[in-house]
């Protein structure tokens, strides 16, 4: 019987998990355009996928990698979010690859870099947590009929600009290339496994320890996705001190490999579970969080994602200690994450915690300080208020194109919260109950329950009743 031939292969290049586009200030979980549209789309055309993290290996990362861009029958580029790998790889296969490159990126992105203005890009809407189910069949049947066409195509025209505007550039060959890559390949007798559990086995992928990890985590087991995310991160530590050990051809680096630059999602994710992990101690489990976030620079970081999870673990650090100094990191990461984003979630915990400090300060007998947060508060809350109202309009929208897109709880227990925080109490609760007939799980409800009662008691101890009411009314 005669040998069948191998099924065409496609690669990904694209980021992993959430990431920040930072001229809209929002955040998207690419894997969620992986896994619900691309990867499917692909496997459709009759082509076998394959992204960086699914790369079975036991060296460095980036020789896989390579070889991919330069073997694969077509590479999909995922540029959503300006991802400055993707665009690095993207240009590296348009350089090897004059056909069958097919580029992607999230409607959000209005403006394409200069260099890519005149190359298609094929656009999906994304909602920032998920893909809503029309979306995602609408962009797989996209996908599919794209890469058909690049592989069908007779005469093939370039997709690639290096061999659009360099006419007469002639391609690499593929067979001598890759055999010399192949014969490249540093020898990788270090037989490094990964023990997890009494069992000891092959080096996993990325991939499989990110959904171990994600596992972890969605069950409230912090600590072992803690392990997990601290095995990845040793795994990209030693592939990046590989690499430039080869590049100053010694055995040892020029620097200390933990000054090597990091992968800031990876680090964000690390310390969200770190702290919430409470392992040894609450405290310790802080200050080992606050440790990882600085290595991202989160008081000048314009990372909205970053400038959360500061504002999370400080304020959590003055819960404990009662130091302002805790307090005052809060409400700047809080504030920042607010104006770069203009969000509800950045904006309703900056709200809570100005008259957290506005509290303080009425303690501490200073009135004026006390009075100018508790304003400030409120007229945050009225900006979230309307950031709330023009997204539960989008969501209401969305629900009559998908009937699979659900209500958002978060975002109406938000509302409820400023509608709270501005005395509206009856308004307040109509959305409240909304909010609760969604039956969110009970840890939702308690922390929604909690959050409002602290809220309340703030309120009661407004510093406006040390004043005249009248001066400052509405």
């Amino acid at each position: 019987m005669p040998d069948q031939p191998a099924p065409k292969t496609c690669f990904v290049v694209m980021g992993f998990g959430t990431k920040t586009d930072f001229k809209t200030g929002k955040s998207f979980d690419l894997n969620m355009s992986y896994f619900n549209m691309i990867k499917p789309a692909v496997q459709a055309a009759g082509l076998t996928c394959v992204r960086a993290d699914e790369i079975n290996h036991s060296g460095v990362i980036d020789v896989p990698m390579y070889r991919q861009l330069l073997e694969a029958d077509v590479v999909v580029a995922d540029i959503s979010t300006s991802n400055v790998n993707a665009f690095y790889e993207l240009g590296i296969r348009h350089a090897l690859r004059p056909h069958t490159t097919v580029i992607v990126a999230e409607d959000g992105m209005d403006t394409l870099a200069f260099d890519l203005s005149h190359v298609v890009v094929r656009k999906y809407r994304h909602l920032g947590e998920d893909i809503g189910f029309k979306e995602a069949n609408r962009f797989r049947d996209v996908l599919t009929t794209a890469i058909r066409d690049v592989l069908s195509a007779n005469p093939r025209v370039a997709d690639s600009p290096v061999y659009t505007f360099l006419n007469g550039l002639t391609p690499p060959e593929l067979a001598d290339a890759v055999e010399a890559a192949v014969k490249a390949l540093p020898d990788d007798k270090s037989g490094e496994t990964l023990t997890r559990g009494a069992d000891t086995t092959e080096a996993p992928t990325y991939a499989e320890l990110f959904s171990e990890a994600n596992e972890a985590q969605a069950g409230g087991e912090f600590l072992q996705a803690k392990i997990l995310l601290n095995s990845i991160r040793k795994l990209v530590r030693k592939a990046r001190r590989d690499v430039l050990a080869k590049e100053t051809q010694v055995g040892e680096l020029p620097i200390n490999p933990t000054e090597l630059p990091e992968d800031p999602s990876l680090i964000r994710r690390l310390a969200l579970v770190t702290y919430k992990s409470e392992h040894p101690t609450k405290q310790a489990a802080l200050e080992e969080a606050r440790a990882l976030l600085l290595k991202l620079d989160p008081q000048t970081s314009n990372d909205t994602e970053t400038l959360g999870l500061w504002g999370a673990v400080n304020k959590r650090h003055w819960e404990l200690s009662g130091d302002a100094a805790y307090l005052d990191e809060a409400v700047r990461g809080y504030e920042n994450g607010f104006k770069l984003r203009n969000d509800y979630y950045n904006g309703i915990n900056y709200a809570y915690l100005l008259n957290v400090r506005a509290a303080q300060a009425l303690t501490d007998n200073q009135l004026a300080e006390a009075c100018t947060d508790f304003v400030l508060a409120r007229r945050v809350r009225r900006e979230v208020l309307e950031i709330c109202h023009k997204a539960l309009e989008a969501e209401k929208v969305l629900q009559t194109e998908d009937a699979e897109a659900k209500p958002n709880y978060w975002l109406q227990a938000t509302l409820a919260e400023a509608y709270v925080g501005l005395g509206k109490e009856t308004e307040g609760q109509k959305v409240l109950d909304d909010a609760l007939a969604l039956k969110p799980a009970q840890w939702m409800r308690d922390s929604t329950e909690e959050q409002l009662a602290k809220l309340r008691a703030l309120l009661a101890k407004s510093p406006l009743k040390h004043i005249r009411i009248d001066a400052l009314s509405e």
